[in-house]
C-alpha cells in the first residue's frame, strides 16, 4: 500500500499531461494551409479536393479561380449529420449574399428544408445557374509551413451552396462540384483567412501535366524540390471590375472575378497594334479588361486582339524560318517543329509578353506556355479567338498558367507572379506533399 501515492502521483500527471497535450491540438492555429491541384486530362480543367461532412467525404471539386463560392451537388449521396441549414435572415445568409427564402415540397435533407436561404450555385463552365441552398458544414483540410504539408485542421462550419445533379454537366468526370476561390467574402480563401486569422492572401501553381500541383492560402513560404524558395514575385495591382459578369447575379454586386491592367501586348518587344480601349474595364458594362481564369483552358482574346495577335506572331516566326503548317482547331496557328529548337523553357518561339501598369512590369510568356503540342511534328499557338462581343477582352487561360506561382493578396489589392518556373530549374508538380505532421 506504500507505494499508492506514487501511483496516485504517476496517474496524476499522466492526466494533466493529456489535459496539456489536448489544450496544445485545440490551441494549435495554422500560418498556412494547402489543397492539392491537378489537371483532368480530358476536359483540361484542375480539380481539388475538400474534406468534407460528417463522416469526412473526400469529394473531387473543379478548382474555380474566380468563382465565388464552394458549390457542391446535394441531390446525389450527400450524407452528413453535421450538415446545418442557416434559417432566412441569419448573419450567416447576409454574408452569403442576397437571398430568398426556400420552401422545399420535397423530402428534408441536405438541399431541401423550409425557411432557409436560397442561393445560386453556377457551373462557369456551361455558364448555367440554378437554385440552391445555403449550407453550414464541418470542412478538414492541411496546413503546411511552405516546404510540406502540416497537421489537419477543421473548420466546423464552412459556408456553401447546394447544388443539383444537372449542374455537373461539363465538369469532370468524377467531380461533384466547384471550389470557387474569388475575391467574394465567401470564397474560400476568405473564409479560410477568417477561420484561422491569417493574411486574406493565396498562391497557386498549375500543373502541366500528370502531377499534382498547389494552393496555398495565408503566408508564404512557397519551397518546391529540389528546396528551391519562389520569392521575389513581380507585383501588379488587382483591379475590381464594378459589374458582375456572372450568369447569376445580384444587381449592383461587383465581379467576384479577378483583373488586372494589360495596357499593350508585344512580341519579341515589338507591340501588337490593338484597341487599347479593349483593354479598359468599362465601368457601366463591366465588359473589357483581362481577367485570370483556371475555367478557360487556353488563353480568350476578343476577335480584334486575336487576329492582331496570331499575325504578329506568324510573323515573327516567319522571321526565324519556323514553317506555319495547317490550323489545328480550336487553334488559330500551327507550326512544324522542325526547325524549332527544344530548349529549359519550352520549344524556342517567339516571347510573348503581357505589359502591366509600367513597360518594367511584364509577364513573360515562354514556349513551354505558349505552344501546345497537337502531334508528334506539330505545334500550335495555345490563344483561342473569343468572338467579336466578348464580355473581358482577355481572359488568361491555365495553359498560360501552368508551372507558374502566382499570388492574390485580396488585403492589398496585388497580384504577384512568378514568370515559368522552369527557369528556376522546378515546376509546380515539385511540392513536396510528404507529411511532417
Amino acid at each position: 500500500m506504500a507505494s499508492s501515492p506514487i501511483i496516485f502521483s504517476a496517474l496524476l500527471l499522466f492526466i494533466i499531461s493529456l489535459s496539456s497535450t489536448s489544450s496544445a491540438q485545440q490551441s494549435f492555429r495554422p500560418k498556412a494551409l494547402l489543397l492539392p491541384v491537378t489537371k483532368d486530362q480530358s476536359t483540361l480543367q484542375y480539380t481539388t479536393v475538400i474534406n468534407q461532412r460528417t463522416p469526412l467525404v473526400p469529394a473531387s471539386v473543379v478548382f474555380d479561380l474566380g468563382g465565388r463560392q464552394l458549390w457542391v451537388d446535394c441531390d446525389k449521396g450527400y450524407v452528413s449529420t453535421s450538415y446545418q441549414p442557416p434559417r432566412c435572415n441569419s448573419a450567416v445568409c447576409s454574408r452569403a449574399g442576397p437571398s430568398g427564402c426556400d420552401v422545399c415540397y420535397s423530402p428534408r435533407g441536405p438541399g431541401c428544408n423550409n425557411n432557409t436561404c436560397g442561393s445560386l450555385p453556377e457551373n462557369t463552365v456551361t455558364d448555367i445557374a440554378t437554385s440552391g441552398e445555403i449550407a453550414l458544414d464541418v470542412v478538414s483540410i492541411q496546413s503546411t509551413n511552405g516546404s510540406n504539408p502540416g497537421r489537419v485542421v477543421q473548420i466546423p462550419n464552412l459556408i456553401f451552396f447546394c447544388g443539383r445533379t444537372f449542374l455537373l454537366q461539363g465538369l469532370a468526370r468524377g467531380t461533384v462540384g466547384m471550389a470557387g476561390m474569388g475575391r467574394h467574402n465567401i470564397g474560400l480563401p476568405s473564409q479560410f483567412a477568417a477561420a484561422f486569422s491569417f493574411n486574406r492572401k493565396f498562391a497557386v501553381c498549375l500543373p502541366s501535366g500528370g502531377g499534382r500541383g498547389v494552393a496555398f492560402f495565408g503566408n508564404g513560404p512557397y519551397v518546391f524540390l529540389p528546396g528551391i524558395e519562389i520569392s521575389g514575385l513581380t507585383t501588379t495591382p488587382l483591379l475590381i471590375n464594378p459589374v458582375s459578369i456572372d450568369t447569376a447575379y445580384t444587381p449592383g454586386e461587383k465581379s467576384s472575378e479577378y483583373f488586372i491592367g494589360v495596357t499593350a501586348i508585344k512580341i519579341t518587344e515589338k507591340a501588337v497594334p490593338i484597341n487599347a480601349a479593349l483593354l479598359k474595364i468599362n465601368g457601366d458594362t463591366g465588359f473589357g479588361g483581362t481577367k485570370i481564369s483556371t475555367v478557360n483552358p487556353y488563353t480568350v482574346m476578343q476577335t480584334s486582339i486575336f487576329n492582331a495577335f496570331t499575325s504578329a506572331f506568324v510573323r515573327e516566326a516567319a522571321a526565324r524560318n519556323i514553317t506555319r503548317v495547317s490550323t489545328v482547331a480550336p487553334f488559330g496557328a500551327c507550326f512544324s517543329t522542325k526547325n524549332v529548337a527544344a530548349t529549359r523553357l519550352g520549344y524556342a518561339v517567339p516571347e510573348i509578353q503581357l505589359v502591366l501598369q509600367s513597360n518594367d512590369v511584364v509577364w513573360r510568356i515562354f514556349g513551354a506556355n505558349s505552344m501546345v503540342s497537337v502531334s508528334d511534328d506539330v505545334i500550335c499557338l495555345g490563344f483561342v479567338d473569343g468572338g467579336v462581343n466578348a464580355r473581358t477582352s482577355v481572359v488568361i487561360g491555365g495553359y498560360q498558367l501552368e508551372n507558374n506561382l502566382i499570388e492574390f493578396d485580396l488585403a492589398t489589392n496585388r497580384f504577384g507572379f512568378s514568370s515559368t518556373l522552369l527557369g528556376r530549374r522546378t515546376t509546380c508538380s515539385n511540392f513536396n506533399f510528404t507529411s511532417t505532421a
